[in-house]
């Protein structure tokens, strides 16, 4: 996880605009400067994340970390569950936040659709599970890296809040850990963090750009929840035939699979099985190929119609 802390987010305005100059095709993240105290004195940090369940835009682990004689701060800004409160409350608490930058500090990943699929359908498996705890992991070492004198860790599980408390803990054994379900609601730190992320994934959605050059989109995907009609509707309106989906979609949710089956062309691609003697005999004739001189190339192997017709011939040099 690079952090990057250059850029001093101070208001909503600054957070747009640093969301708007990165590759929305990459993860991306941004930890705020940590205040002199919480170098000082005993810290608790939350870990929350928003947008797992979306198939349109990133997934956002976001944290947030204060002294712990300063837990008072969080619930005179009222943090909540950001599941519990309304945009506009969000983007209240988060920018009275903000200015408390000499008490309490910040965090987050933007972790792209693209990456999200990639990793899910790679040919080793990387579970979202396992992209929210490496991002949970990577929050905590870029605080204590940063200097914060951490005390104790209150993160809302994903999966099995023993199991994912063990495996903090084994990396971790200085702190104190807590992993539970609903610590958002539970726990003001995670509030906090959780309203980070939220927020910030909200205004990525707000600013995204298309590199699709699709400009008609940009108000037209709704919450990007696989339920919302809005969504449902700009899956079909804007699945090209051939290419799919913008980087906006996460093409690996059932959702976006059944847009594809139902809006894209249709492609089968044929299975080659080959015996261990073809595939044995396949090996040799490509070895002995790479191993033939110019001359033997030129006069031996048979040049397909594609290749006489145009004139082409095969060549080692440039």
């Amino acid at each position: 996880m690079n952090g990057n802390n250059d850029d001093n987010i101070e208001t909503i305005e600054c957070l747009n605009e640093y969301l708007s100059t990165h590759n929305n095709s990459e993860p991306f993240s941004y930890f705020s400067k940590v205040p002199d105290d919480c170098k000082t004195y005993p810290c608790v940090l939350g870990i929350d994340e928003a947008g797992r369940g979306p198939v349109l835009g990133p997934m956002v682990y976001g944290t947030a970390f204060c002294c712990i004689n300063s837990m008072q701060i969080l619930a005179n800004l009222e943090c909540d569950d950001s599941k519990a409160l309304t945009e506009e409350k969000r983007v209240e608490i988060l920018s009275n936040l903000l200015k408390q930058r000499n008490k309490v500090g910040w965090g987050v990943e933007v972790i792209s659709p693209t990456f999200i699929c990639n990793s899910m359908l790679s040919r080793s498996k990387y579970s979202l599970n396992r992209v929210s705890m490496d991002s949970a992991v990577g929050l905590i070492r870029k605080a204590v890296e940063n200097g914060v004198n951490i005390n104790a860790v209150y993160v809302d599980t994903v999966g099995p809040p023993e199991k994912y408390q063990a495996y903090l803990e084994s990396l971790f054994p200085n702190f104190k850990i807590t992993v539970a379900k609903k610590a958002d609601s539970t726990y003001p730190i995670v509030s906090a963090a959780s309203i980070c992320a939220k927020v910030t994934r909200d205004q990525a959605l707000k600013v995204w750009k298309f590199s699709e050059d699709l400009a008609e989109a940009a108000s037209s995907f709704g919450s990007g929840y696989p339920g919302d009609p809005v969504t449902k509707k700009f899956l079909f309106d804007f699945c090209d035939p051939i290419f799919g989906f913008p980087q906006l979609v996460r093409f690996s949710w059932s959702t976006a699979s059944t847009a594809l089956e139902e809006s894209a062309y249709h492609v089968e691609w044929e299975a080659i099985e080959e015996d261990e003697k073809q595939s044995k005999k396949s090996r040799t004739l490509m070895t002995s190929f790479f191993n033939m001189t110019k001359s033997e190339t030129d006069s031996n192997v048979q040049k397909h119609n594609f290749f006489k017709r145009r004139n082409l011939s095969s060549t080692l040099e440039l």
